[in-house]
């Protein structure tokens, strides 16, 4: 039997090996206070690189909104492409034709009624396609009159799709349909981010005195056998991660910047995005492209589309924005009427480039509204703009990663959540959000996930000052290179989009519908909508800040 004294020199002697275990392998465990190494990522299993991008399982009420959004998302069901694949078999936008059915009751039209347009795709080969999963855009306009409408389209899945859209003014109304994918695209653009998440890498730079090494970030990090360093955000949640520097620790990062865009396609794919051939091209009508639309009768029943129940939030007419909502849109044309509407307010802006487009026509705008330099980068920020004689702090932070800036210092990499959280609020505060196309390539999980800590940060905000004006800005669609459509196309902002106004309705916020604003008006689809459109959604704005004046 082991006496008391041998009891003690074994344990002595344990303890020594685990202190010299942990001396050995210090830099291994090396973090700083809001890093954390989950070891449990680093894989070298072969296997694992099929589902390298996993998530940590949700809250149940989280879990099942999420599953709700992912089928309310979902696409038709598409067959696999050949391997050797042909553009005759696939849609084409100019054997494709629409065709206006006429007015159910008779008789002609009238302001009020709904317009319904029949879609008929077919190949290349002439043939009529038998399968519905083609991604078309349609709206109404008349350009004498400055006036357009977005249109709901209506998948048939048999070849066929209807669009609807609201008879809102007198005159000419003219048709446009333009197919932004055929299905054979969307399959690949699919693909691509199910296999293929991090095809747009991001980079970090670590630096200790003279010594700097660069390694690859993300969400979704391939498994090697390099170790981790774990940027999951503390307060949100939110993952990121970067291969370890060989020589430095994680605590050394300095900036975060895109890298290198890697994108694998089969043989042939590319020819599925080709502008002017199947990309963003305009389908011919089969008779006439418009109606002619007479005033509202009094007593009038209207003709309602049986197809689709619209919900659209505005339409042009005469150059100008009209909700069709609650809240009247104003028209703000002077520097002293938005002045006045801002006067004492403070405005965070929150999110990618096209929220900064706001911060940059606000301050093109009002001359007294003077932005500091902070010496900061034109493209990253942070930027704050103060009109001393009315009292206006303007302020624009960008979201944080995945960001795919040219270089942005580690710590301005602000998570939306956080900065809400840091915010008192009160009846002076305007809080205006915009964050969806720097998501475009990730599972639609990964923007989910972004939203629910956002939405969060909302609802605590509210909470503890329900006079704060909160204003959601929605995706826009965009002109289409085989770059941006393989990147950024406007499918993925569409089903992002989607996601963003499900999660948002029925909360006290605001909406300025970028989506509608931008396919309704005729200037020429941009990420970064054009002067007149921004001025636009500024006046949306505006009015929920200030709906008396």
């Amino acid at each position: 039997m082991a006496t008391l004294p041998q009891y003690c020199t074994i344990f002595i002697l344990l303890a020594v090996l685990v202190f010299i275990f942990v001396l050995v392998n210090m830099n291994f465990l090396e973090h700083k206070v809001n890093f954390k190494l989950d070891f449990n990522r680093v894989s070298t299993d072969p296997e694992m690189h099929k589902n390298f991008c996993t998530f940590k399982p949700l809250p149940p009420l989280d879990a099942q909104e999420e599953h709700f959004l992912l089928r309310s998302i979902a696409w038709p069901m598409i067959p696999l492409l050949p391997d050797h694949l042909s553009l005759k078999q696939t849609s084409d936008p100019a054997h494709s034709t629409f065709t206006i059915l006429p007015r159910r009751r008779g008789g002609q039209w009238h302001v009020g009624d709904q317009l319904e347009v029949i879609i008929q795709t077919y190949d290349f080969s002439g043939i009529p396609k038998n399968s519905g999963g083609d991604f078309f855009v349609a709206r109404l306009h008349n350009s004498k009159l400055g006036a357009g409408v977005g249109g709901q389209v209506v998948d048939h899945l048999n070849g066929s799709y209807t669009a609807v859209f609201p008879l809102l003014w007198e005159g000419s109304a003219e048709v446009e349909v333009t197919l932004v994918h055929p299905s054979e695209a969307i399959t690949v653009l699919h693909r691509l981010t199910t296999e293929q998440p991090d095809r747009i890498s991001f980079q970090s730079l670590f630096r200790s005195g003279s010594n700097s090494e660069t390694t690859t970030c993300n969400i979704c990090l391939r498994p090697t056998q390099q170790r981790l360093c774990n940027y999951t955000d503390l307060g949100t949640g939110e993952p990121w991660f970067c291969y370890k520097p060989k020589n430095l620790g994680c605590d050394t990062r300095i900036t975060h910047f895109k890298g290198e865009v890697k994108q694998k396609l089969k043989a042939n794919e590319e020819k599925l995005f080709q502008s002017g051939v199947n990309m963003k091209v305009i389908v011919p009508a089969s008779g006439p492209a418009s109606v002619t639309v007479l005033p509202k009768l009094e007593d009038q029943q209207e003709v309602e589309s049986r197809i689709v129940t619209l919900r659209l939030s505005g339409y042009y007419y005469q150059g100008v924005w009209r909700a069709l909502g609650d809240t009247a849109v104003r028209q703000f044309n002077s520097i002293s009427a938005i002045s006045q509407c801002l006067r004492g307010k403070v405005v965070h802006l929150y999110g990618d480039s096209t929220i900064r487009q706001w911060f940059e026509h606000l301050t093109a705008t009002l001359p007294d509204l003077k932005e500091f330099d902070l010496h900061n980068l034109k493209q990253v920020g942070p930027f704050m703009a103060l009109d001393n004689v009315n009292n206006i702090l303007v302020t624009h932070r960008c979201h944080g990663p995945p960001i795919r800036f040219a270089s942005v210092p580690t710590s301005e990499l602000h998570y939306i959540a956080n900065e809400l959280d840091s915010l008192t609020g009160g009846p002076n505060t305007v809080v205006v959000i915009g964050i969806w196309s720097h998501f475009s390539t990730f599972p639609v999980e990964v923007y989910i996930r972004r939203l629910h800590s956002i939405r969060k940060a909302v609802l605590r905000l509210l909470d503890r000052e329900p006079g704060t004006v909160v204003v959601i800005r929605t995706a826009n669609l965009k002109a289409l290179t085989l770059y941006e459509a393989l990147t950024n196309s406007d499918w993925y902002s569409m089903q992002r989009d989607k996601v963003l106004r499900a999660m948002f309705t029925r909360l006290n916020v605001h909406l300025v519908d970028a989506w509608e604003m931008v396919l309704a008006h005729h200037l020429p689809h941009s990420l970064h909508p054009q002067p007149p459109i921004i001025k636009d959604m500024i006046d949306v704005v505006l009015s929920y800040i200030c709906p008396q004046m």
